[in-house]
């Protein structure tokens, strides 16, 4: 990682061109995920690194980018192509786990990958695109919008550390571990679980945070309160929450 590491991540050649429309946008995005020799898988990993160790430098390259391709979301697929695939190496170590099948093996995938990651990132993209523009910005009037790539970006790099924390960190002690029903086994999978919530919630803050004409983004650490409260309660009732997600993955592909 050598001196890089102290330095704002790079991008590709800046280009000062007018605003495409949305549509063109996101056509253009979706058009490059099948073009592999066009991505910048290095600035991808780097961007994956840096949102463990400091999540609000990849924040600050969606500034530049503005700056220079005036857009905040990303135009490059990598991360999601590399995102897509840390999935499926989860789901392999997870289905080894759970004793699936190769049918079940590739249903499992297709959850995670299109249901659990797009789909529902898709959904609570539009949602916080509709209210971060409805309700947060500091002029109402201002013609400048929360882009709805951008806001899929915001889940996308949210969705990164719980995806490590909850299939690939749990998966290393839930056998011999985080399965049993001792306290312990369950403090320490329930706060596992804690742990990649914070995560979501303070790296989507930092997104939103991020843009200059928002206000009152510090609303979205609000839905830690009731993630505590979850947590409290799981653990004083006994519940292994961990323990219910595996549970839940094994329901939908038998």
């Amino acid at each position: 990682m050598g001196s890089r590491s102290n330095l704002l991540l790079p991008e590709p050649v800046p280009n000062r061109r007018s605003t495409p429309s949305s549509i063109t946008k996101c056509s253009r995005y979706f058009t490059r995920l099948l073009r592999f020799n066009q991505m910048d898988f290095e600035f991808a990993v780097w961007q994956m690194v840096y949102l463990f160790t400091a999540p609000q430098k990849v924040f600050k390259n969606s500034v530049y980018r503005k700056q220079t391709k005036n857009q905040y979301a990303r135009d490059d697929p990598a991360f999601l192509v590399i995102l897509a695939a840390g999935i499926i190496l989860s789901a392999a170590g997870l289905s080894i786990v759970l004793h699936l099948n190769f049918f079940s093996f590739i249903k499992f995938v297709f959850w995670l990958v299109m249901v659990d990651c797009i789909l529902i990132g898709a959904i609570v993209a539009t949602l916080a695109w509709i209210f971060t523009n409805k309700f947060l910005k500091k002029d109402a009037l201002s013609s400048e919008d929360v882009e709805w790539g951008y806001a899929f970006d915001v889940h996308l790099n949210a969705f990164f550390p719980p995806l490590i924390i909850l299939h690939l960190v749990q998966l290393l002690f839930f056998s011999y571990f985080i399965s049993q029903d001792w306290f312990l086994a369950r403090l320490f999978g329930n706060t596992l679980w804690l742990v990649a919530v914070i995560y979501y919630c303070y790296i989507t803050y930092l997104g939103y945070r991020s843009l200059p004409y928002l206000k009152d983004t510090k609303f979205i650490l609000y839905a830690l309160v009731p993630a505590f409260l979850v947590y409290l309660v799981s653990i004083l009732a006994g519940v292994n929450i961990m323990r219910m997600i595996m549970n839940f993955y094994e329901y939908r592909v038998n």
